[in-house]
């Protein structure tokens, strides 16, 4: 019987890195996300496809069930053993899926660009525990690791704030659609970056944040209560005005646009894929001008 899943794509708007320890993060569900469906296949087997959003074929692998059930964890994985951990750590949360008389043929589907860093491997993860009936976070936590936000977007339909308490997944749905939306859109830096990487470098530089954690909270919080556009951009640039000097990196608009008219803020791992413009005036033009051909309205992107 053939099994379809989906699960929704990430923008982490507050938050960032240190929603990892504990920090308040409002996330937002994207109208792109991914695809999984499974139909029988030649016995003790995955014959496993990947498709990009335009239907164009990015990975296909053949993989026995004795190895995904027998894999031996390493470092440096390949996309192919990347594939087989996650199924891996997720035979191992329910084992009696695999079983000799059966095998299965399986594709995933994106419905946006594979390099737009909006949730390849998390929507992946939360589909697989679909697939498995097991619980999603358990899961990335046993393969990928990082804070779940992203796994709690590909389960919701509306915006969230997301806290990890004792290290537990606390999800609050929320009613967030400023009347402002209209200024808002999200502009991708041309640049993908690895979220796995990413976390590693933040823990590098790990310091003590019990002052910064509660000023993110509060600045999350009234982020979500704005009701302006103008309060909505001084409190994102006093978001980033905290984060820049915990990551040691110059703000994206000191770096690339510092003379842009508006506030323009990092999401999830600063350095690429999509930042926040707030902008009066629609900025397709100045950034296609700079080189940056991907510019998505906030309608057309969040749920």
């Amino acid at each position: 019987m053939e099994q379809t899943f989906y699960s929704n794509g990430k923008l982490l708007i507050t938050g960032e890195y240190l929603v990892l320890d504990g920090a308040k993060g409002l996330a937002l569900p994207t109208k792109f996300g991914q695809y999984l469906k499974i139909a029988s296949g030649p016995l003790g087997e995955i014959q496993w496809t990947s498709f990009d959003f335009d239907n164009r074929l990015w990975f296909k692998e053949t993989l026995s069930f004795n190895e995904i059930i027998n894999f031996n964890l390493k470092d440096n994985l390949s996309e192919r053993e990347t594939l087989i951990k996650i199924l891996h750590e997720a035979h191992l949360l329910n084992t009696g899926l695999f079983n000799s008389s059966i095998g299965f043929t399986v594709s995933t589907v994106l419905t946006f660009p594979k390099l737009w860093g909006l949730g390849t491997s998390s929507t992946l993860i939360n589909n697989i525990a679909q697939w498995f009936q097991i619980d999603a976070f358990e899961l990335l936590k046993n393969s990928f690791g990082g804070s779940g936000y992203d796994i709690a977007c590909a389960q919701n339909n509306s915006p969230i704030l997301y806290q990890l308490i004792n290290g537990l997944p606390m999800v609050e749905k929320i009613n967030f659609n400023p009347n402002f939306t209209d200024c808002i859109y999200f502009v991708y830096l041309n640049k993908k970056q690895s979220s796995k990487i990413a976390i590693q470098n933040y823990y590098k530089n790990h310091t003590n944040l019990s002052a910064e954690i509660p000023l993110i909270n509060t600045l999350t919080t009234a982020i979500c209560n704005s009701r302006s556009m103008a309060e909505f951009s001084t409190l994102l640039e006093q978001h980033e005005e905290i984060m820049s000097p915990i990551l040691e990196l110059s703000t994206v608009k000191e770096l690339l646009f510092s003379e842009f008219d508006g506030s323009i803020k990092s999401l999830g791992a600063w350095g690429g894929d999509f930042v926040m413009v707030v902008s009066k005036n629609n900025p397709t033009s100045y950034f296609e001008n700079k080189g940056f051909k991907t510019i998505v309205p906030y309608k057309d992107m969040i749920l």
